[in-house]
């Protein structure tokens, strides 16, 4: 069985995050949307636990994905859990910049591959940290984050 896991903090999955993890089920037996952080330290919109419960709503029809966390190294889960692949999103040359450093050296450590998909045109311009932004200001975020986590965000902007 070859399993993948999709990194991030997800705090809040977008429709770009989701594409990916989408496309990256058509290829991998499993894919694990691995919210990382420090589970004891809120630092973000989200909690670790608001984040994975989010997730596993988005995902539910998806038999190939499951949610777990991790506040350690990435090289030290795909260790304990047998993980043969990451899947990483990239929307532009920025990010491929910042991810390659990072690919080669979980691949040197560990053996993992990173697999890189091009996001999607049009969720190319949807960060988690602009939707956020939008959201606090009273901007439409419709379209940009699915449904529930759309309306979780309102909530915690009210």
């Amino acid at each position: 069985m070859t399993t993948a896991v999709c990194p991030g903090s997800f705090d809040p999955i977008t429709n770009g995050h989701l594409d990916i993890v989408t496309r990256a089920s058509r290829h991998f037996d499993e894919v694990i949307v691995l919210v990382t952080g420090n589970p004891a330290k809120q630092s973000g919109l989200f909690t670790i636990d608001e984040r994975v419960e989010l997730i596993r709503e988005v995902t539910a029809d998806n038999p190939r994905v499951r949610v777990d966390n991790w506040g350690g190294l990435l090289v030290d889960y795909t260790s304990a859990h047998g993980v043969t692949a990451l899947v990483k999103g990239l929307r532009t040359a920025l990010d491929y910049e910042y991810e390659l450093p990072m690919a080669q050296m979980n691949r040197r450590l560990t053996g993992v591959d990173t697999y890189f998909l091009l996001t999607d045109e049009k969720y190319g311009y949807i960060s988690s940290s602009l939707t956020k932004e939008v959201a606090k200001y009273g901007g439409d975020i419709t379209g940009l984050v699915p449904e529930h986590v759309r309306k979780a965000m309102l909530k915690k902007f009210r």
